[in-house]
């Protein structure tokens, strides 16, 4: 497999998302995998990508393990932004009926909020991809919550699921950034990010 960090940066990806760390594996971009407690809180005036972007950045902000010479510590943060509200990952059946329904007929935006940090830098940008769905009918609303289950997901929806596969009808941008990595961008600012160290 050919080598795509330079062998003297260690990356550290702290997201427990089996999705973010599959995409970056399969990207053949080496990584240690770590967590973060951080409570999800953001001031009441930000909208959109600032919020996903904010959320990146307390997520780095709370790691308390020493970033030591050379080493990049990765933070993420994905939402759906829909008719000007943030949805989530939904607390349960009811509030993913509600997002469901809400995307449904309609466009929202997926935006992923990313931060590198080192050991005196830290760089935070977003990643955001359009998508819309037909409008979808309560039962297939209902089959997809009961089969699927897509409590850890933001909007409530998986786009490699039976529900994208089903009801969106376009894409305007990084389609991994909805899957939970905007893989092409990330690679893209830790080059710049290593070359400006």
């Amino acid at each position: 497999m050919v080598s795509v960090i330079p062998q003297n940066f260690r990356l550290i990806l702290a997201s427990s998302s089996p999705r973010r760390r599959q995409l970056l594996s399969e990207a053949g971009i080496a990584y240690t995998p770590a967590q973060i407690d951080c409570e999800e809180i953001w001031p009441s005036n930000l909208k959109g990508k600032e919020i996903a972007e904010y959320l990146a950045g307390i997520k780095a902000d709370s790691w308390t393990e020493k970033i030591s010479e050379n080493e990049i510590l990765i933070t993420a943060d994905t939402i759906v932004w829909c008719h000007n509200l943030l949805l989530g990952k939904p607390s349960g059946e009811k509030e993913a009926e509600k997002f469901l329904a809400l995307i449904s007929g309609c466009e929202h935006e997926v935006i992923t909020g990313l931060c590198l940090k080192d050991t005196n830098r830290k760089h935070i940008f977003s990643v955001t991809t359009k998508v819309t769905f037909r409008k979808l009918t309560e039962e297939e609303i209902t089959f997809y919550i009961r089969e699927y289950r897509p409590y850890d997901k933001a909007g409530a929806y998986g786009i490699q699921e039976w529900i994208g596969l089903r009801g969106i009808t376009r894409i305007e941008g990084s389609y991994y950034n909805v899957v939970g990595m905007p893989v092409s961008e990330l690679y893209s600012e830790l080059l710049k990010f290593m070359e400006s160290k």
